[in-house]
């Protein structure tokens, strides 16, 4: 089972070294991968709750989270193997070309180790405060997913969607990896429709190993629904505020998943060796070192 990081990208309190010396000191351990977060502005007050969890992290003060491309496309100068991914990016937000081209730049620059995690955004102030609507994200996420996937994939590129056309034009440079992994992200049966409907893999948040084996059957239901193989997904699952020790991930594996993806938010300057050699001992015993991982 491949172990990942999700780690904090919040400024001004990280500088750009601060973040790079984190991902080259878990590349040096040995984990898979690394994950941001996307959240473009936060609010004093927050009306909207989040569908994972009975309270949210998001509060507010003089600080927020860097632009997730940007921060990856950071990481990829500081790193030579560990993978880069998107924990999740909001799709509904971004013009979908704008994304497509972010994604395959990161991809081509970091020698294909992007993990594009895209879901539909919960926080409906966020998306007042980019005049985008909030309703029918979802329907909106699967087109601009069609556009994305024509630009990455076509040439030359052409989609006509109910929320989306584009005109015929050219899009280079086409990602390293074929297909881009696109990870969908969300518990509920409209992100599992859409991650085997369209997805090469499953972001899962805030599920324990029972939670998360029920919903691996109704994602290997859906997938036979529409035709496709299990081994043709990915399934990645994030504790987020759940304790998670190895006993945790040795369950999550039974129960499906092929990534653990830890919430390493305490992971900081002052104690990045500490926690990383704690969070390396603990999980990535048993498991191969990163250089003979397969992608």
């Amino acid at each position: 089972m491949d172990v990942g990081l999700f780690v904090s990208t919040t400024g001004p309190m990280l500088t750009g070294p601060d973040l790079a010396a984190t991902a080259r000191a878990a590349e040096e351990r040995g984990f898979h991968s690394l994950w941001v977060a996307e959240h473009i502005v936060f609010f004093d007050r927050l009306g909207s709750k989040p569908p994972f969890s009975e309270r949210s992290s998001l509060v507010a003060g003089e600080y927020g989270l860097f632009d997730p491309f940007a921060a990856l496309a950071y990481l990829a100068c500081a790193t030579e193997r560990i993978r880069l991914g998107t924990g999740v990016a909001i799709a509904p937000q971004r013009n979908p070309v704008q994304t497509a081209k972010l994604a395959a730049t990161i991809d081509h620059l970091s020698g294909g180790r992007l993990d594009l995690g895209l879901g539909l955004g919960w926080v409906r102030e966020e998306f007042e405060s980019l005049e985008v609507p909030y309703p029918a994200r979802g329907r909106r996420n699967d087109s601009y997913l069609r556009v994305m996937r024509s630009l990455w994939e076509e040439d030359p590129s052409a989609c006509e969607t109910p929320h989306y056309r584009l005109p015929p034009c050219r899009h280079w440079p086409k990602p390293v990896q074929s297909p881009l992994p696109v990870h969908v992200g969300g518990n509920g049966d409209g992100a599992i429709r859409r991650a085997a409907q369209w997805g090469n893999g499953w972001y899962a948040f805030n599920l324990g190993p029972e939670e998360l084996r029920e919903r691996v059957a109704r994602l290997e239901a859906e997938l036979d629904r529409v035709g496709r193989a299990r081994r043709e997904i990915r399934v990645n699952v994030c504790g987020y505020l759940r304790p998670v020790d190895r006993d945790t991930m040795l369950r999550c594996a039974e129960a499906g998943a092929d990534q653990l993806i830890l919430f390493a938010m305490d992971v900081q300057p002052a104690n990045r060796d500490e926690r990383l050699d704690a969070y390396a001992a603990t999980f990535l015993p048993r498991t191969r070192p990163l250089a003979e991982a397969p992608r």
